[in-house]
């Protein structure tokens, strides 16, 4: 065992003890790779294929559609919000490695259940059941925790956030693909390649946390209002936490009103808004994946942390103000620089929890991001339809972009604040 000076971090004691993580299998981090990799994939399949299925179900009424849409983004969110921290605290008490096979199984499950389900109330069965099982996010980040060095651990995250990358590019353009053939082939792909993973996993995963760094179960801390309650005890974590909500709030807008925007401002078609995405993904994947484990420590994580922001910062206004298509296009590499942010946030709360409530925390942090996800699309699409309605005082499309902007700065300073040495 490691031992580093007990330090004080806002009014907290918190004791640096650092256990010898276990040996890393890399056989083991590829597969906590692909496992996200396939949970982001299991949302971006659904992009372009789920729209027109409800739309059949429907019997053709858009209107009608498109309100059933929003309403399975909602209820995903939410069963992200609710189940994150659960399966956090199940890791923290069960180990890792069940609850990430099980998280699989039931994604491959649920993935069969909508290619056969033909009625919409079986469809948003079938969404919810997709929001409980690709909650595994949380104990994947946990899985990092206990295997890698504090250290190493930016540049780990930096490899699930190339995963992110990689299902982003894949799953939309694979969706869209497929669906020309048989609109419900998608889902079987996607079936196919989550119990694939269940089965490699089942003869290669490890598990990562030993018995005697498990915590009980207390329903009372795997609820999300008794996850997040964890945050209090830990300042910087809170602060930081604070930080990521506001930095995943402002991605939204991109899930919410891209499509619309550049539509309304660029006249692209579908065509043109699926290679802006792939370049999107495409960019963020090299950022993650070949940047963030070199500029990390060369600049220290709470520098980069600040830089990410601000790259953010900049890409928004940058596509808020963007007078054409190619000024949009632009900002994309910039926008992909605000990567620096989550790996950075995750390697400076890991430090400040005590390793056997790495679990927890994660599922704390998860949630936080599914509020995210309930509240942000519901946001931007009505200041995006404020500011292009006929009754608009301020005639600005790109008001949406100003505001994740806004909200990245305050971002900024909290981050500095939270992070500076006490004098």
């Amino acid at each position: 065992m490691n031992r580093a000076p007990t330090h004080i971090t806002g009014l907290v004691l918190i004791d640096t003890t650092i256990p010898t993580p276990p040996p890393v299998r890399r056989a083991a981090l590829l597969f906590i790779f692909i496992t996200v990799a396939l949970d982001v994939l299991a949302m971006g399949v659904v992009i372009p294929v789920l729209p027109h299925l409800v739309e059949q179900f429907t019997g053709g009424d858009i209107g009608t559609a498109a309100l059933w849409v929003g309403l399975f983004g909602t209820v995903f969110a939410l069963m992200q919000f609710l189940f994150s921290p659960f399966q956090g605290a199940l890791s923290d008490r069960f180990g890792r490695r069940p609850v990430i096979l099980l998280s699989n199984l039931g994604l491959g499950l649920d993935f069969i259940l909508m290619a056969l389900v033909n009625t919409l109330p079986l469809l948003f069965i079938g969404r919810i059941l997709a929001g409980i099982s690709s909650a595994s996010f949380s104990t994947a980040n946990a899985y990092i925790a206990d295997v890698v060095p504090p250290e190493k651990r930016a540049g780990s995250y930096g490899m699930i956030g190339a995963a992110f990358g990689l299902g982003f590019i894949i799953g939309p353009a694979m969706g869209g693909y497929l669906s020309g053939i048989d609109l419900r082939l998608p889902f079987w792909v996607a079936a196919g390649l989550s119990l694939a993973n269940f089965c490699y996993g089942w003869f290669i995963l490890p598990e990562s946390l030993p018995p005697e760094r498990r915590a009980p179960f207390n329903w009372r801390r795997a609820n999300p209002v008794g996850a997040l309650m964890l945050l209090r005890r830990y300042p910087q974590v809170l602060g930081l936490a604070t930080v990521l909500f506001f930095s995943q709030l402002a991605h939204y807008v991109l899930n919410s009103v891209f499509v619309l925007y550049a539509d309304y401002r660029y006249q692209w078609g579908p065509q043109q808004v699926g290679y802006t995405l792939a370049l999107v993904g495409a960019s963020n994947a090299v950022v993650q994946a070949g940047l963030v484990r070199r500029v990390v420590p060369w600049l220290g994580e709470r520098k980069a942390l600040l830089a990410g922001l601000s790259f953010g910062v900049m890409g928004f206004v940058l596509q808020g103000l963007a007078p054409n298509g190619t000024w949009f296009l632009i900002a994309i590499p910039l926008m992909a620089l605000w990567g620096f942010t989550g790996p950075s946030l995750q390697a400076l709360m890991t430090r400040q929890v005590d390793m056997h409530e790495q679990g927890r925390l994660q599922g704390a942090v998860a949630s936080l991001a599914s509020v995210a996800g309930i509240f942000g699309p519901y946001l931007f699409t009505h200041v995006f339809a404020s500011f292009i309605g006929e009754r608009a005082s301020w005639h600005l499309p790109g008001a949406p972009f100003l505001l994740s902007a806004s909200l990245l700065a305050v971002g900024v300073v909290l981050a500095w604040r939270v992070t500076r040495k006490p004098r």
